[in-house]
């Protein structure tokens, strides 16, 4: 093949007809036979729940968790539309979460219970714990705001009243989008740490809380060494570290 060089008489393979019929034809084949899966995809549509076909929708299980299971095809980032797959969703609702934090005494109120899905990972990592140390948190009822569901879930686990309006640590967020349904929304609340203590719990939901506080340094450290094993304590933990000065520093000025 000859370079075209301006002012010269060679002739480019673009000055012949036959390439200029094929090359749009074989570009059209490829796309037919490849996709458009190494086009780039900056300039997309947005794909969102239209495009989404559920070919079939049954409960597969209806306990205090509900199990669907789904059949459905959904369209591809290059255009087309996906085989139909079979995808299993625990439907687990809406959750809060609270870091109940005393900007006064700087101390942490946390929790500790018995967690049953730890045990399925505890037979391979042994190092997992059982027991975790969490934050407050809790499931969003039927007719409740968020709002509401963090004052009663802090007192019915912690003991502690929320002072005050609450702080938005993160908006919602899918909690493990690949297999379950629930959300997540996280609040800093200002709480009195001075009488955090003891054991919490609703013993007809089978609750058994420890409650006990520690310095925002020590939940830093904590942090460090991977004694928080959950979403919410860890992304709590990792906010105080940026707003625990702001929060000090609020606290000193409504004192006075």
């Amino acid at each position: 093949m000859q370079a075209h060089v301006p002012g010269s008489n060679a002739k480019t393979n673009d000055d012949f007809p036959v390439t200029r019929i094929l090359a749009p034809l074989l570009a059209a084949w490829c796309r037919l036979r490849y996709g458009n899966r190494h086009a780039p995809h900056n300039r997309r549509k947005k794909l969102d729940y239209r495009d989404v076909d559920i070919v079939k929708h049954q409960r597969g299980w209806d306990g205090y968790f509900k199990l669907d299971v789904y059949e459905l095809r959904h369209k591809r980032f290059d255009g087309s539309q996906s085989t139909v797959i079979r995808r299993e969703v625990l439907e687990r609702g809406h959750a809060v979460a609270v870091l109940p934090y005393d900007p006064v005494r700087d101390e942490v109120v946390l929790i500790e219970q018995f967690r049953p899905a730890t045990l399925s990972v505890h037979r391979n990592s042994s190092d997992m714990p059982a027991w975790l140390i969490e934050i407050v948190a809790g499931i969003v009822e039927p007719g409740e705001t968020l709002e509401d569901v963090a004052r009663r879930e802090t007192m019915e686990e912690s003991g502690c009243a929320l002072i005050g309006p609450l702080e938005v640590i993160t908006p919602r967020y899918y909690a493990s989008p690949g297999c379950t349904s629930e959300t997540v929304q996280i609040f800093y609340g200002r709480v009195d740490a001075s009488k955090a203590g003891g054991l919490h719990g609703l013993d007809e939901e089978g609750e058994d809380i420890r409650v006990f506080t520690k310095t925002s340094d020590e939940c830093f450290a904590m942090l460090q060494s991977g004694e928080f094993c959950n979403a919410p304590a860890i992304m709590a933990i990792q906010w105080l570290m940026l707003h625990r000065d702001r929060l000090r520093q609020e606290a000193k000025e409504n004192i006075k």
